[in-house]
């Protein structure tokens, strides 16, 4: 089964930024969809296109990007509130298009955490 690795999670006082990142197997990296998930719910989305999703809870805070020299997918966090603690999971699929399902991934990670205290 491949892996997704995911780093950069930690605690965190409101207002504050994380930037979580996940390294994704370049065949994997270079096919399809990749995404950010916390629990189960999709937070953002990314195509092969660059093209993006967000959740309506993160947009305007979040932002998904992808480093393509190091098959690695980010996800920039900013302006955290109480509401963002979570574990945080990135996912990946060898379909494109964008997709805050979890139904639309096929490999996942095994999750960072990520706190924010009031």
């Amino acid at each position: 089964q491949e892996q997704l690795v995911e780093s950069g999670g930690g605690s965190v006082q409101a207002g504050g930024s994380l930037r979580l990142s996940c390294a994704v197997p370049r065949h994997i990296f270079t096919s399809g969809r990749m995404g950010w998930f916390r629990q189960r719910e999709g937070v953002a989305s990314i195509d092969q296109n660059d093209d993006t999703r967000y959740a309506d809870p993160v947009k305007g805070r979040f932002i998904i990007s992808k480093d393509n020299a190091r098959n690695t997918l980010h996800l920039r966090m900013n302006n955290l509130g109480p509401e963002d603690t979570a574990m945080y999971y990135c996912a990946a699929d060898l379909w494109d298009g964008l997709n805050l399902s979890p139904a639309g991934y096929t490999y996942w990670g095994q999750g960072t955490p990520v706190t924010v205290s009031s």
